[in-house]
């Protein structure tokens, strides 16, 4: 018997989370020297923009732990779907300023960082730093996350393209 098929769980690639030492020093590095424009910043993190696929380099001092954060619709719905498919809850969910996040592990023990935009995205004064989050409508941040899943995919070739290329 065939199963239907399921719509995939992670929308997009949110964030690659880097740990730094001091958040001046790292910008120094990311923002000055590697050129990635600076998104946002707080207290203890930093966004930089990665040019292509909509996701964002975030440089912090809140741990020693790097991570990839993928984003989904509703971290309460992933979870269930993750842990039914055999995986499991390592720590979440957490309200964070923007919506929620939560710590899971395939089947393999694979970490897997999860994070939803329930709450909205993070709104930013002239000089970049947070200032608040500006709330959506839930439709909205579905829209923003198929939009940034196909920013994703556009730059992956499809196998025909792939075929024409090899034929010339």
């Amino acid at each position: 018997m065939t199963r239907a098929k399921r719509p995939p769980l992670f929308r997009a690639v949110d964030c690659l989370r880097i740990p730094v030492p001091d958040l001046d020093a790292g910008l120094r590095f990311y923002r000055d020297e590697l050129g990635h424009e600076l998104l946002w910043r707080s207290p203890t993190a930093a966004g930089l923009r990665i040019p292509k696929g909509g996701a964002e380099l975030v440089i912090h001092i809140e741990s020693a732990r790097g991570e990839t954060d993928l984003l989904v619709d509703s971290v309460p719905r992933a979870i269930r779907r993750v842990t039914r498919a055999g995986g499991k809850l390592l720590d979440g969910p957490i309200d964070i300023p923007v919506g929620r996040v939560a710590f899971l592990a395939d089947p393999w023990g694979n970490p897997l960082a999860i994070l939803d935009l329930s709450k909205g995205r993070l709104r930013v004064d002239r000089e970049k730093r947070v200032s608040g989050v500006r709330q959506r409508a839930k439709n909205q941040i579905k829209s923003a996350a198929r939009t940034a899943a196909k920013q994703a995919n556009a730059n992956i070739p499809r196998r025909s393209d792939r075929d024409r290329e090899r034929i010339g």
